[in-house]
């Protein structure tokens, strides 16, 4: 069982010793891995409507991944550092896969890609990327992104990527970086079938948003059965499941894992927003008591 913490984005602030308090705290009580957020600009809810925006709006803090990432590369030597998820398909695709591998190195091999394709059109239309065709150009992105990873020399050319014999240097310590994918969300139950199949085929492992019964067990199979058809081992294909904590005692943090466990989760990652915890004494207390529980699970 591996456990991770979710990086308190929107309740962190700004205060770099609270930051480096938090990150090291989570290291040395034994998490395994810790999982940074992403939006590049939130947007007005006045003027733009989302259910998201109620977390996730131009009030809210919300630090760049990938520059912080380098950040806790310095502090830290051992914790896995994860986006959780990287909207991919607003991003230029070999800048991310050059910035990874960058953190990769100053890490010594620590990264994992988690990555999504979002739902805030307001970022996408700022950066100057399509939102509507989201979902099939970032399947062509993992595509580019493992070649530049693993290849000196890289000679591609789909419908969205060209890239005439060139590559990256230095290349990342692990040949790929890990690639997961971000499922599903509140106002969803159910993703559409494109993006499970897109997970059964393409995923180094998944953080669905989904229900934990019978549900999200007809998700979990129809996930399986797509990397079957692809040629894939299920069993190899990892699930991590999110468990609330801020706010609920530890039973019922208990139960969430189980429930996990039911649909065949392997890992974990804890999520203590909205609890109205000080950050980071609160955060970390309360990251301290779940890693105790979970341990005894």
């Amino acid at each position: 069982m591996e456990v991770g913490a979710i990086f308190p984005q929107t309740e962190i602030g700004t205060d770099l010793g609270a930051i480096r308090t938090f990150v090291q705290a989570i290291e040395e009580l034994g998490y395994d891995h810790i999982f940074i957020a992403d939006h590049v600009l939130g947007a007005d809810p006045q003027v733009h409507r989302h259910p998201s925006l109620a977390r996730y709006s131009y009030k809210s803090v919300v630090h760049e991944p990938l520059t912080l990432l380098a950040y806790m590369a310095a502090i830290t030597t051992r914790i896995t550092l994860a986006t959780g998820i990287l909207i991919l398909p607003q991003r230029q695709t070999v800048l991310v896969a050059k910035q990874a591998a960058e953190v990769d190195v100053l890490s010594g091999g620590r990264v994992r890609l988690g990555i999504g394709v979002g739902w805030n059109e307001v970022e996408y239309e700022a950066l100057g990327q399509d939102f509507h065709d989201r979902g099939r150009r970032c399947e062509e992105q993992i595509a580019v992104m493992r070649a530049l990873w693993t290849q000196e020399v890289v000679n591609f050319h789909g419908r969205w990527h060209h890239i005439a014999y060139a590559g990256l240097n230095p290349l990342p310590v692990q040949r790929p970086i890990p690639i997961w994918l971000g499922v599903g969300g509140r106002q969803t139950a159910r993703p559409p079938d494109v993006v499970l199949r897109r997970v059964g085929r393409l995923a180094d492992g998944w953080s669905p948003n989904i229900p934990t019964n019978e549900e999200g067990e007809a998700i979990v199979a129809q996930v399986h059965r797509y990397a079957r058809e692809a040629g894939r081992d299920p069993s190899r294909l990892p699930l991590e499941g999110r468990v609330w904590i801020g706010g609920r005692p530890p039973e019922a943090w208990v139960k969430q894992v189980k429930a996990w466990q039911s649909l065949g989760a392997t890992q974990f990652i804890a999520e203590a927003r909205q609890g109205g915890l000080t950050f980071p004494d609160g955060h970390i207390a309360a990251m301290r008591q779940f890693k105790e529980v979970i341990d005894r699970c």
